[in-house]
């Protein structure tokens, strides 16, 4: 079969569903990334030392990840035009609520509803891309929509400085939590699930191939908690785990990283700090469409999601510590934005993996149980880094530490992810598109 079986209608359904999840994923990670880009004021304004803003920085992710377990199974279950459109309520009603706290513990909480709200999104997108898209071209869907991830922080840097010089911090929170609301009704006005759009049936049959019947009912506790039992499961989640402990050292520090380390003003680092993510843009893309590609070369849907991420996690992790070692600040930003671009191309990777690891009616879980482990990466990350900086007066050693880990998680990827019958045969009665050449 080819995409052209497809109706026109259908065809612009979908593109039109991938579009609003770039959207509402720029929007997430604006929302995720301006504490990061305020971290200067608030720390200031409040009276935070640089371990506390650490803690502070990890209580979104602590969330954020708790919540994925639930979250999976909840979006299998319940669909995605509901669970997005309650998530992006909770987490823009949070994300305003940043713009009146006036202590720590009040900003603990409203970054914590913040993590539990976002944590349907990308769940959410892995659906969306299996319910719209036949399993041999998933992958560049969902590097399109994951390419909001680097989109969203490439503009949160110059955008929310812009917001947070001209109007404050506070007010730089409460507009992006009106922005959010707006979101929420765009998406629940627009997107429509495969079987609520009455298709013809031909487009059906093309969406469901290579599905079994049982994939198509609502997702039981017993079928969830099977996918435990998944040797590839906990290997998604260790490697997920480094990718995300690297990812959100630069997420989370990285301005402060060119402000203390490299001695930026605000200003420039609000500029500077961009670059590393619209490279990580490309990245997103590309880790979509090199699976897509290997599979029309023949690799199975499975392989060719696992070597790329390997090699590009590797590659992220040696080149963030080659960009340790440059004294000049220029070729220091060149190197962690291509590392930053093979970080993405991991991240793409791994997200085009849940699309064809599990079967149809438990897509959403294994994304969710693969992000959790990523989240507690994440969530570690801000945390360790900002006590190893406070006690060492440098993010050397603590970038150090997130190269070591990347490096980990990539070998036991490696080691651990195959595409093989032992591994499909523990699901009962159902099979993994990862099997199907």
């Amino acid at each position: 079969m080819t995409a052209q079986v497809l109706s026109g209608r259908a065809r612009t359904i979908r593109r039109i569903s991938v579009g609003l999840l770039v959207l509402s994923g720029i929007v997430n990670f604006m929302d995720r990334f301006a504490l990061s880009v305020a971290n200067p004021l608030i720390r200031q304004d409040l009276g935070l030392s640089i371990s506390s803003m650490g803690i502070l920085l990890s209580a979104f992710l602590w969330a954020y990840a708790l919540a994925q377990l639930p979250v999976g199974a909840l979006v299998d279950r319940y669909g995605p035009r509901r669970l997005l459109a309650v998530g992006i309520v909770i987490w823009s009603l949070a994300q305003a609520a940043g713009g009146v706290v006036s202590n720590l513990g009040q900003f603990f909480a409203s970054r914590f509803m913040l993590g539990v709200g976002e944590a349907p999104q990308f769940t959410v997108g892995v659906r969306v891309v299996r319910d719209w898209f036949h399993f041999r071209e998933r992958g560049l869907p969902t590097g399109i929509f994951l390419c909001s991830t680097a989109l969203g922080t490439a503009i949160s840097a110059p955008v929310l400085t812009w917001l947070m010089l001209s109007f404050g911090w506070r007010a730089m929170f409460l507009i992006m939590g009106v922005a959010g609301v707006v979101l929420a009704m765009l998406w629940s006005a627009i997107y429509r699930n495969p079987a609520d759009v009455g298709l013809p049936a031909s487009d059906h049959a093309y969406l469901q191939d290579g599905n079994t019947a049982a994939d198509n009912h609502k997702v039981r506790f017993s079928e969830w908690r099977e996918l435990f039992a998944l040797r590839n499961t906990w290997g998604m989640i260790a490697g997920y785990f480094g990718l995300l402990y690297l990812l959100w050292i630069y997420n989370a520090w990285l301005p402060s990283y060119f402000e203390i380390e490299r001695h930026m003003s605000i200003a420039r680092t609000g500029i500077v700090s961009a670059f590393p993510f619209i490279f990580g843009v490309g990245g997103s893309v590309l880790g979509g469409w090199i699976p897509d590609r290997l599979v029309a070369m023949g690799i199975s849907p499975m392989n060719s999601r696992k070597f790329p991420f390997v090699l590009a996690l590797a590659t992220f992790a040696i080149l963030t510590l080659v960009a340790t070692q440059v004294e000049n600040d220029a070729v220091s930003v060149a190197v962690l934005s291509i590392a930053s671009l093979f970080g993405f191309v991991a991240n793409g990777s791994a997200w085009a993996m849940a699309s064809v690891a599990a079967p149809h009616n438990r897509v959403a879980s294994l994304a969710s149980m693969q992000n959790f482990g990523g989240y507690i990466g994440a969530a570690l990350a801000p945390t360790i880094t900002g006590f190893i900086v406070e006690e060492a007066g440098s993010f050397n050693p603590a970038l150090f530490v997130g190269v070591t880990i990347g490096l980990a998680s990539s070998l036991i990827y490696l080691v651990t992810v195959r595409d093989d019958a032992t591994e499909r045969s523990l699901i009962k009665d159902e099979q993994p598109l990862g099997s199907l050449r």
